[in-house]
């Protein structure tokens, strides 16, 4: 999982467990009455024991607990386990019908697109929203069997093209984009050649068989954008991205293929209280397994709400 240490460090604090925080700490939940009970609940959670508390040794669904790449961006294991945004907010961020090829046709809101049957032609859509602060994460839903031969996800400015008159990874092959070809295993800026670098980096020939569902990190704060495929996090596909606004977009060549956008959230980069500090805490004490029992813990029914982000 996400270390302890990384999490930390997002909050600004030392790395170190629950159980070995600093004293400056300890005195700082000694001063704060919400967060001071926190820190009982964290001596409670320690003196349980590691095997009280991890339960079963593995999770099969993918979750934020199963990211365990150190470069993952500070912050996403947070993003990832507070709730998920609403049904409205994911619309807000899908994909804009008044942004895309002529023959793409926006759907469920934003949630879906789906590509009209035109020959040679690839086709493009770019997201509702821009980010130009914070971590931001979305999935996209691609069947495999719909993917053809050009198949990109990544982000765009504003000015990038959405539509050629012919099969190409379009997302990518100017400057105002960057893509990540999912057959191809390929990444693309300002690049039309084949030689194109290969994602994941350390895969030495070998494609990474991408499924239907990945996830998409970017990270304004410093200017990278990443990929997470299966639950594990692939690592920076590029960097330099800071001072730009950019959009979540795709681009397609096959007839009638679906693409879906499920936004996941956002973290700014911003100081946190105490007492968010310390559930963040308390949630990796828990660990992925034990968190869906918090209801069976003799805690206070208020506490369990918060715990829960409820």
């Amino acid at each position: 999982m996400l270390s302890a240490g990384l999490l930390r460090r997002s909050a600004g604090l030392p790395p170190a467990k629950p159980s070995e925080l600093n004293l400056d700490l300890k005195l700082s939940f000694q001063r704060d009455a919400p967060a001071r009970l926190f820190w009982g609940v964290l001596q409670l959670l320690t003196s349980m024991g590691q095997t009280a508390l991890a339960g079963g040794s593995s999770s099969t669904r993918t979750s934020p607990a199963l990211y365990s790449d150190l470069s993952c961006p500070e912050g996403l294991e947070e993003l990832l386990s507070a709730p998920p945004p609403d049904l409205g907010v994911q619309r807000r961020h899908g994909w804009n019908p008044k942004d895309c090829s002529e023959n793409i046709e926006v759907k469920e809101g934003g949630l879906c697109f789906e590509r009209r049957p035109v020959a040679q032609s690839t086709d493009g859509a770019r997201g509702k929203r821009g980010y130009s602060r914070g971590l931001h994460a979305w999935e996209i839903s691609w069947p495999p069997e719909q993917r053809g031969t050009h198949a990109v996800v990544g982000v765009a400015t504003a000015f990038a093209p959405l539509q050629a008159d012919h099969y190409a990874a379009l997302l990518g092959s100017n400057s105002e984009s960057w893509g990540w070809d999912i057959g191809r295993g390929k990444l693309y800026h300002q690049s039309k050649k084949p030689e194109a670098p290969q994602y994941p980096a350390g895969s030495q020939g070998e494609q990474l068989e991408v499924p239907e569902r990945l996830m998409v990190v970017l990270d304004m704060e410093e200017g990278t954008l990443g990929y997470a495929v299966g639950g594990t996090y692939l690592g920076p596909a590029f960097r330099g991205l800071k001072g730009r606004t950019l959009y979540p977009a795709v681009s397609a060549v096959w007839v009638q293929c679906q693409v879906r956008i499920h936004y996941l959230g956002e973290r700014r980069a911003e100081p946190h209280s105490l007492l968010h500090l310390s559930r963040l805490c308390v949630r990796h004490a828990l660990g992925d397994t034990w968190l869906g029992q918090v209801s069976s813990l003799p805690l206070p029914p208020t506490m369990k709400q918060y715990l829960l982000y409820q």
